[in-house]
């Protein structure tokens, strides 16, 4: 489990496009909102991503960069950003699975043929969305053992300004004997 106010894993990933998103070297002024998706076969990832393609720009007036990551390839990866019309929302791919576990994402094993006909990998991580600060600490993380019920970006956003106003701390960082 990642704990609130420790340094998170590392990310280093290639990017549709070009370059390599390394979390190390991120430098958005308040950090950086990462979206760990399906992949291309989930048809509901798609609608979350199309969310967050629309409050990237909210992120972006707040300091805080936006990218969505998935263990798919490079083809499937750009066949997502494709779909969701991604013009600013940046996607990099080849999450290895064992770093997928790193962060707490669950591992879910192949169904076979999805309901939009496509075949899921034979392994993939489940959801899991995270901000983590310039300093690459947990702020916030919710990870989800299924693709339904996921955070609203809006209520991100909202909670953000809030956080920005107020000076608040990442919670949840406690770990001693209850």
């Amino acid at each position: 489990m990642l704990i609130p106010r420790q340094k998170t894993p590392n990310l280093s990933l290639p990017l549709l496009g070009g370059g390599t998103f390394d979390l190390s070297k991120a430098d958005s002024e308040r950090g950086t909102v990462i979206c760990f998706y399906r992949g291309l076969h989930c048809p509901i990832c798609a609608n979350y991503l199309k969310e967050l393609e629309k409050k990237t720009a909210d992120f972006a007036e707040r300091g805080v960069a936006t990218i969505a990551i998935s263990a798919d390839g490079e083809e499937r990866a750009q066949a997502m950003a494709d779909k969701i019309e991604a013009k600013s929302l940046r996607f990099a791919y080849d999450l290895p699975l064992d770093v997928a576990k790193q962060w707490g994402l669950y591992i879910s094993t192949s169904r076979g043929t999805t309901s939009i006909g496509l075949e899921e990998p034979a392994l993939f991580s489940e959801p899991g969305l995270f901000m983590v600060t310039p300093e690459q600490t947990l702020y916030y993380g919710s990870v989800q053992t299924m693709p339904f019920v996921r955070p609203h970006f809006s209520e991100l956003v909202s909670a953000l300004d809030f956080a920005i106003a107020n000076d608040y701390p990442a919670r949840g960082e406690y770990t001693g004997a209850v």
